[in-house]
C-alpha cells in the first residue's frame, strides 16, 4: 500500500510541477492569445490531476490529513470556479448553470468547514489552526464574488474577467506555496501564507487595472 501511496506522490509532485511552470508562463505571456489560451489548458488540468490525487491520498492509511484534504478542494474549485467564469464572457448568458452553482456550493461548504476547524482548534491552543481560518474566510469571499457574478452579470461585464483573473491567480498562488512546503520542506506557518500574501496584491493589482478598463471586449 505505502509504495502505492508513493507513485500517488510522485504523480502529484510531477503534474504540480507541470501547474507551476505553465501557470507562470501563462502570466508572462500576453492575456487573451492563442500561447495564453494553451498554457492555460495545461495549467487546469496539471493542476486538476495533481488536486485530486492529493484528495485521495490525504484519505490514505498514514496519510489522513484534514487540512490538505480542503485544500486539494480549495484549489480544486479555484481552477474550475477560474474557468467557468469564462463562460460569462458571452453576452448569451444571462444566469449561472447548476455546475456553476455546484461548484461554488461545494467550496462554501467546505470554507465552513474550514472555519469552524480553525476556531475550535485556536481555542483548543493549536496556533497552526489559524490556516484553516485563512484559508476559509478566503474560500467564503471568492464563493460571495461568485454570487456576485451570477445576479450582476448583466449589469457588469466586467465580472468575469476578474473572478476569471482572480481564481486562476489564486491556483498559481496554491502551487507556489505547495512548492515551497513540499518541495523545498518548509513546512511552517510563513511558507503558507506569504505566497497568499504576494499573490494577493498581484491580484488585486489586476483587479484595479480591470476595473480601470471602461469597455472589455465580449464574444
Amino acid at each position: 500500500m505505502e509504495n502505492i501511496i508513493k507513485i500517488f506522490i510522485y504523480i502529484h509532485a510531477f503534474f504540480g510541477g507541470v501547474g507551476l511552470i505553465t501557470g507562470i508562463a501563462s502570466i508572462v505571456v500576453k492575456k487573451g492569445q492563442g500561447n495564453h489560451k494553451l498554457l492555460g489548458k495545461w495549467f487546469s488540468w496539471s493542476m486538476i490531476i495533481s488536486s485530486v490525487i492529493s484528495l485521495v491520498v490525504a484519505r490514505m492509511p498514514n496519510h489522513i490529513n484534514t487540512f490538505l484534504f480542503l485544500m486539494g478542494i480549495f484549489t480544486v474549485y479555484m481552477v474550475l470556479a477560474g474557468n467557468r467564469a469564462l463562460t460569462f464572457k458571452s453576452p448569451k448568458k444571462t444566469k449561472a448553470n447548476w455546475t456553476d452553482k455546484l461548484v461554488s456550493g461545494i467550496m462554501a461548504f467546505s470554507a465552513l468547514l474550514m472555519i469552524i476547524f480553525g476556531i475550535t482548534g485556536l481555542l483548543k491552543g493549536y496556533f497552526h489552526s489559524i490556516l484553516f481560518l485563512i484559508f476559509g474566510l478566503t474560500g467564503l469571499s471568492l464563493t460571495y464574488g461568485d454570487y456576485k457574478l451570477f445576479i450582476n452579470t448583466l449589469e457588469n461585464r466586467n465580472l468575469w474577467l476578474i473572478n476569471h483573473l482572480s481564481r486562476m491567480l489564486g491556483a498559481l498562488i496554491a502551487s507556489v506555496t505547495a512548492f515551497f512546503v513540499a518541495g523545498m520542506h518548509q513546512d511552517n506557518l510563513w511558507a503558507w501564507i506569504t505566497p497568499s500574501i504576494l499573490g494577493t496584491a498581484y491580484i488585486i493589482y489586476w483587479i484595479k487595472k480591470t476595473k480601470g478598463k471602461k469597455k472589455l471586449k465580449t464574444a
